[in-house]
């Protein structure tokens, strides 16, 4: 599970790095959004969009992996051969844009760029989370991860943390992207070679060896159960008796409190920034006409 976690998260940030993107949501970012606290807010009201969508999606493939658990083999030998297959394609610059399978996820990518403030963040964030021609293949790594966890909750985790690999970075270069200079820009962005006559590109080649490495590892490990911790068992043992106390009916409240708090937050931003921009409109209005 550790090293699925992992993988989801490098998978968001090479998302957000793939060829096809070349860094246009942090420029984005940067270019409309002033403070850093603003960003922060437009961050979290980005990683909340991408949930809605991913988590769900998540949820439903952890439901069908639970089918199949009794099938454990089976799912591993397939699990393990579709990412390898994954991380082929990935390497070799080909891909597909899961956008376009979702109905309506168009139109919502339409009508975000027809928005403004926190309303335009939640719903870029909401079409932005599965579009993506060459992130298609990671996407779909991660996806088949999730149906090989065999747990409702592991895999809507998963798609929750490949979000968050998404985010951060995008909130750390956004913050810093006038102090980037040139070199680190295209070290970033990454670049083409010509290997055997074909086109590559530096990320593709890294995220496609990253899946199909996961691939190997989960057919040698058997579904990545004899895999070595990446956390120590006295850690483990700690979070599990933190997950275990925090249980129940407390825990539940809890959650929707915390669910309700980011609502308010985001619908208080939303309507405080249309005040902050009726009155600039309004300031913006010559004086004669006002009369």
């Amino acid at each position: 599970m550790e090293i699925s976690l992992v993988t989801a998260f490098l998978g968001g940030m090479l998302a957000l790095l793939s060829p096809c993107s070349a860094l246009l949501l942090p420029a984005f970012f940067a270019s409309t959004i002033g403070t850093r606290l603003q960003l922060l807010t437009h961050g979290a009201t980005f990683y909340l969009g991408l949930i809605i969508t991913l988590v769900p999606l998540g949820l439903g493939l952890g439901a069908v992996g639970t089918l199949f658990v009794e099938h454990r083999e089976a799912l591993i030998i397939i699990t393990s051969l579709v990412l390898i297959v994954l991380g082929v394609i990935q390497m070799v610059g080909l891909g597909f844009d899961f956008s376009k399978a979702l109905p309506g996820n168009q139109r919502l990518q339409q009508t975000a760029h027809e928005r403004k403030g926190l309303l335009r963040t939640f719903l870029l964030g909401a079409a932005s989370g599965v579009a993506g021609f060459c992130a298609g293949p990671i996407l779909g790594a991660i996806l088949t991860l999730a149906i090989a966890q065999g747990s409702v909750t592991q895999a809507g985790l998963m798609l929750a943390v490949y979000g968050a690999g998404m985010v951060v970075p995008l909130v750390i270069l956004a913050a810093l992207w006038e102090r980037i200079g040139s070199r680190s820009m295209r070290l970033l962005r990454g670049r083409g070679f010509s290997l055997f006559g074909r086109r590559l590109h530096t990320t593709s080649v890294v995220a496609g060896a990253l899946i199909t490495g996961v691939g190997v590892l989960f057919w040698t490990t058997n579904g990545l159960v004899t895999a070595p911790s990446l956390v120590p068992s006295e850690t483990q043992g700690w979070l599990q008796t933190i997950s275990s106390s925090v249980s129940g009916p407390v825990a539940d409240i809890l959650m929707i409190l915390v669910v309700t708090a980011i609502i308010l937050l985001v619908w208080s931003a939303s309507r405080r920034s249309g005040r902050r921009r009726a009155q600039h409109e309004t300031s913006d209005i010559p004086k004669d006409t006002q009369q």
